[in-house]
């Protein structure tokens, strides 16, 4: 017995020694471990040092290489600088469309649209982006130097486009001949110019492009004259609003062969004489010695472009002008659209487009507030700057935000601040909530505009909510109407309510759309 006990201590002693051992080993082998994981991080700092110099080594982990990696991740860090508030403006002369603003746009759009369709315009788009070339013609033309351009990341000269007929050029060319005239193009593109702003003039702006190719005769002019009334009158103004100047450039032509100055100078001349409206002749003295033109020839042109009258510049062309033969005849036309009283000469429109090569137009503000509407005219030559074919054409463009603010001014613009959605659906209750998208869809399948209330409402806010939105009609689903399997349905302009069946809501909602 004894033995046996001595025997059984002796076992416990020694594995309690074996034990021992283990944990002392255990520890030896975290020291070597930790050593070992000191060396390796000190290697890898090295290596990621190293790979920064443009040495070799492997791939090293941002949390390896940071030696600031335990300070970042601390929670007894210190707080971070917080963040710079945001600008909420947009870019300086560019615009934020919230709905109302989008409501106007689209409807401004749509009458272009209309317009466009009464006159068999198609319609038709090209990138914001295009090639720098397509605007540097190098004719001393302002847009050139309002161009917002860059080098994009493949090494190409890029600009935004600060009009369209450039782009529309290009995509005639691409055609090679393909395309069969003449066509009928009309377009609706942002544009952006880095100018000086005024009322009316931003940076960026949306325009009513028109376009007719293929056309050699003045038809292609008056049709688009007559396009332009059109439009006008849709919107609610008349010729004592607006008045379009209408002059060719086939003028100024005449007149500087007369003085003796090369046709290859005619269209940087005429870039000229349009920046006196604006400046005075001394300030662009300088230019003129560029293109080596003596102020007297300036002086001549200015005292002819004075002209208001096709009688009064009949008297200082030539006997056979065909300046004035073009202009006689526009007129004509001009009365046989019924537009005559919109239109008049005036010989000081010049346009600052070098591209324009006959009649040119331009749509003003009779009462004088605001600066020019809308403009284009004859370019047949714009597809030879680009290494094309001679194509007659002509057109023009009409900004938005001018028309907008003449809209405005004579206070015939109509109100966009509420949605226009036909009804409003709500449910008194909670439980009630599917019966009302029930009848949602019912109303949305028969084709009116529904504003579902998506949350739990009052009634007196619903209505309200509805007047300032313009709905037309509420429909209140309430328990006692759904018992019956109806909803009352309250016309908000006469102020009635009746009850209808839900059944019958189709019927009810095309009846309402026929009135």
């Amino acid at each position: 017995m004894i033995a046996a006990l001595v025997h059984s201590r002796a076992a416990v002693t020694a594995f309690q020694q074996l034990s021992s051992t283990a944990s002392s080993a255990r520890l030896a082998s975290r020291s070597i471990a930790t050593a070992t994981s000191n060396v390796i991080l000190a290697s890898a700092t090295e290596t990621g040092s190293s790979e920064k110099g443009g040495g070799g080594g492997g791939r090293v982990a941002a949390s390896i290489s940071d030696k600031d990696i335990l300070s970042k991740t601390s929670a007894s860090s210190s707080p971070s600088k917080p963040t710079e508030a945001l600008d909420t403006n947009p870019p300086k002369g560019t615009r934020d469309f919230y709905p109302p603003d989008m409501r106007l746009r689209s409807w401004l759009f749509a009458q272009w649209r209309d317009v466009a369709a009464l006159y068999g315009f198609s319609e038709y788009d090209a990138p914001v982006l295009e090639s720098e070339a397509l605007y540097t013609r190098k004719a001393g033309e302002e847009v050139t130097q309002q161009l917002y351009n860059f080098v994009d990341k493949g090494e190409r000269a890029v600009a935004l486009r600060p009009e369209m007929t450039p782009s529309l050029a290009r995509m005639v060319m691409a055609k090679k001949g393909g395309l069969n005239l003449p066509l009928k193009w009309f377009s609706i593109p942002q544009c952006w110019r880095y100018e000086r702003m005024t009322r009316g003039r931003r940076r960026e702006h949306f325009q009513w492009n028109m376009d007719i190719w293929g056309v050699t005769g003045i038809e292609a002019e008056a049709e688009l004259l007559s396009a332009m009334v059109k439009f006008f009158e849709k919107v609610g103004l008349t010729c004592e609003d607006v008045g379009i100047k209408v002059n060719s450039r086939l003028v100024i032509g005449e007149v500087l062969t007369e003085l003796g100055v090369p046709e290859e100078k005619f269209a940087a001349t005429c870039v000229l004489v349009d920046k006196l409206e604006k400046v005075p002749l001394d300030a662009i003295q300088g230019e003129l010695e560029e293109l080596g033109l003596d102020r007297s020839v300036v002086e001549k042109l200015t005292s002819v472009l004075t002209n208001k009258s096709i009688e009064s510049i009949s008297a200082v062309l030539p006997p056979d002008s065909e300046a004035v033969k073009q202009l006689t005849q526009l007129f004509k036309l001009c009365e046989a659209y019924g537009i005559q009283d919109w239109v008049l000469f005036d010989a000081s429109v010049v346009r600052g487009l070098a591209y324009y090569t006959g009649i040119v137009f331009e749509a003003f503000d009779r009462k004088g507030v605001l600066r020019a509407i809308a403009g284009g005219g004859r370019y047949d030559k714009l597809l030879e700057t680009f290494g094309g074919d001679p194509t007659p054409a002509a057109g023009f463009g009409f900004g938005d935000a001018v028309i907008v603010e003449l809209l405005k001014e004579r206070d015939v613009l109509p109100s966009f601040e509420g949605s226009g959605f036909d009804t409003v659906v709500f449910a008194m209750n909670e439980s009630l909530y599917g019966v009302a998208i029930e009848v949602a869809s019912k109303l949305r399948a028969s084709g009116q505009t529904v504003d579902l209330i998506l949350e739990n409402k009052k009634p007196k806010w619903v209505f309200k909510h509805a007047s300032r939105n313009e709905a037309k009609y509420c429909v209140i689903v309430a328990g006692d109407e759904y018992e019956n399997g109806e909803v009352s349905v309250k016309d908000l302009t006469a102020g009635e309510q009746k009850a209808v069946k839900i059944d019958a809501l189709g019927d009810w909602a095309e009846s309402v759309l026929r009135q």
